[in-house]
């Protein structure tokens, strides 16, 4: 098994793309997340793990099960599909920000405990918001800022919710949570909520995503709520409330579909 979790490759050279100019540039955008997506598929069987004990804790910073994987290589797909969609690009800011930001979320689907899942999920949020913080506005960067805001309040529940399981005994793993009716998975759920966009908690995605660049908001529109979808059927597969929630959330965007005058 590789010693680097999925996706990490691809935050780690995200870098080089701020030095990168011309068709190295290019070739760089699209090849580091092909490389990554190689080093998933060879890197890794189906039951591997790694854990590590950090102050106390037994965190577990890959799982690669069936789950994890569909998720890990539909996010790789997609970010070599966007990736080819920017290649226009010339902002070096964009491009960092964007693999990082892809990087952050394919390794947040292969964390096995909740504070890596944690550290991911933040880091997803620090690093998108510069994709809209690219278009340059006086209005792009106040509908970042709101952005960012809510990103980290997201996470801010998460680890709320998991410090009061950590205090309870309930350990840490990232597994099948349900809605029990304690304050630790109400936390945790209202988190994904939001990160995933629920109805009523969505304000955020209709703000942000128009004020971002054209491709900024490809990049944003295939992992911020992706990444919520995907911890949510980790956690609360079976969840009923999830059924009214699905359904709300599948006529919301026709409605504005029909109100709105700005087509992103």
């Amino acid at each position: 098994m590789s010693m680097l979790p999925p996706g990490i490759l691809m935050v780690l050279l995200a870098p080089l793309l701020a030095v990168l100019r011309g068709r190295a540039a290019q070739v760089a955008l699209v090849a580091i997340p092909v490389l990554s997506l190689i080093h998933l598929i060879t890197g890794f069987d189906l039951g591997d793990t790694a854990t590590l004990s950090l102050y106390g804790l037994d965190l577990e910073p890959v799982r690669f099960d069936r789950l994890s994987r569909v998720w890990g290589v539909v996010f790789h797909l997609a970010a070599i599909t966007t990736a080819i969609f920017s290649l226009g690009v010339k902002d070096k800011v964009q491009h960092v920000a964007a693999l990082s930001y892809a990087g952050s979320a394919i390794a947040a689907a292969f964390a096995g405990d909740l504070v890596s899942l944690f550290v991911w999920w933040e880091l997803t949020a620090v690093t998108s918001v510069w994709l809209v913080w690219a278009s340059r506005t006086e209005s792009a960067y106040r509908a970042g800022l709101r952005y960012l805001i809510i990103q980290v309040i997201s996470g801010v529940l998460l680890l709320a919710g998991v410090l009061l399981r950590h205090a309870a005994g309930e350990g840490i793993a990232f597994e099948h949570l349900g809605l029990t009716g304690g304050l630790d998975t109400t936390l945790i759920f209202l988190a994904f909520g939001i990160k995933a966009a629920f109805p009523l908690l969505h304000p955020w995605l209709e703000d942000a995503y128009p004020k971002a660049t054209a491709t900024g908001t490809v990049w944003m529109s295939a992992f911020t709520t992706k990444l919520a979808i995907y911890a949510l059927a980790r956690g609360f597969a079976g969840t009923e409330i999830l059924i009214p929630i699905g359904a709300a959330m599948t006529l919301f965007p026709i409605f504005f579909a029909v109100i709105v005058n700005d087509l992103r």
